[in-house]
């Protein structure tokens, strides 16, 4: 008898006596407030626990050999697709007007509508074969000196014509796709350089009047990961008077993002700087949109993990244990008050 005494006495939960328990509206009222915050915080827990957080991490970048993708989505509004070229040129020498590689070109109305669309490796195929080099010279002053010396062809008026219309109705291009760059420090530029110089002149009588306003849509250099913000995004730069080049310094930061699955997505993320330089009516060079970016040493992994299991049976407790001692203490605070209202002697209040 002695040893079950003993463990009664160890109970941290004695029962009341019944005529000490008395039902009221206020203590229902406390009740249905208690359970309605222990739900709320109860969901508001599990939802904290089933969410990952990630956790990021440095280190020295030792890939090698791989290429660098870059997605391009951007809109001149301005300028017709027919004298619109993608350049690109890096650290390695390596050099491609009007890259042979997934990118597309769509003719957009001056209301922004799609019109026609064309490939850019069609247009390097039949219109860059002369880029290349003959006898040491530029093919620049190659193509300038035949068209100074033999006078337009057939085919340059023809473009001519095709342009100027295409700049009197408004029209406008978007480029989009996917360049596939050597994981080296370069840049890429999209201008007007694909033309011949003199036919330049003819469409546009000067280079002050090439104006290179332009939206960037996306712009990225690999896969988007949740949480990731590319700051170029959304950009739209519209030139009102004077044309001028654009120049966007980005700074590139390999990153790996591991999914909680352990699935592993390499990408990139970046930094950029704008400067925006106007031209005047004696300058030789011509208006671009310049893309220069460099490559940080230093790669990020990001890795997305889940709070221990412990961890939330640990807060559950904590909440809603609290939030019953909470209202166990409110209840006997509202009882004291009605009752004490209830009786006006003020000797009762004080027993």
């Amino acid at each position: 008898m002695g040893v079950r005494q003993a463990l009664k006495s160890l109970d941290a939960f004695p029962r009341a006596e019944e005529h000490l328990l008395q039902k009221t509206q206020s203590g229902a009222l406390v009740s249905v407030i208690g359970l309605t915050i222990m739900a709320t915080l109860f969901l508001h827990e599990l939802r904290y626990y089933i969410t990952t957080y990630t956790v990021h991490q440095m280190s020295v970048d030792l890939k090698r050999g791989e290429t660098l993708p870059i997605h391009i989505n951007m809109t001149f509004p301005s300028l017709p697709c027919d004298v619109l070229s993608v350049d690109a040129i890096d650290m390695s020498g390596k050099h491609e007007v009007d890259l042979d590689t997934n990118i597309w070109k769509l003719r957009l109305n001056k209301y922004g509508q799609i019109i026609g669309t064309e490939y850019l490796s069609d247009l390097v195929e039949k219109g860059h074969e002369h880029h290349e080099h003959e006898d040491g010279k530029d093919h620049h002053e190659e193509s300038s000196e035949k068209t100074h010396g033999h006078g337009f062809d057939e085919t340059a008026e023809k473009m001519i014509k095709k342009v100027k219309q295409a700049l009197a109705n408004g029209e406008g291009c978007r480029v989009y796709g996917v360049l596939d760059v050597q994981r080296v420090a370069g840049n890429f530029h999209i201008s007007v350089h694909g033309l011949n110089i003199f036919v330049a002149q003819m469409i546009f009588e000067g280079a002050m009047h090439v104006n290179v306003s332009h939206i960037i849509h996306d712009l990225s250099f690999g896969p988007k990961y949740p949480g990731l913000h590319n700051p170029l995004d959304g950009t739209a730069r519209i030139l009102q008077r004077a044309s001028g080049i654009f120049k966007y310094y980005i700074k590139i930061v390999p990153t790996e993002y591991r999914y909680i699955s352990k699935e592993v997505l390499p990408t990139n993320q970046f930094s950029v700087t704008e400067y925006f330089s106007p031209m005047n009516e004696y300058d030789r060079s011509w208006p671009a949109v310049y893309f220069l970016y460099d490559l940080s040493p230093i790669t990020v992994t990001i890795r997305e993990e889940r709070r221990s299991f412990l961890h939330f049976i640990t807060r559950l407790c904590a909440v809603l244990g609290g939030t019953f001692a909470l209202t166990g203490m409110l209840d006997r605070w509202m009882y004291r008050l009605l009752e004490a209202i209830s009786k006006p002697n003020p000797r009762s209040v004080l027993r």
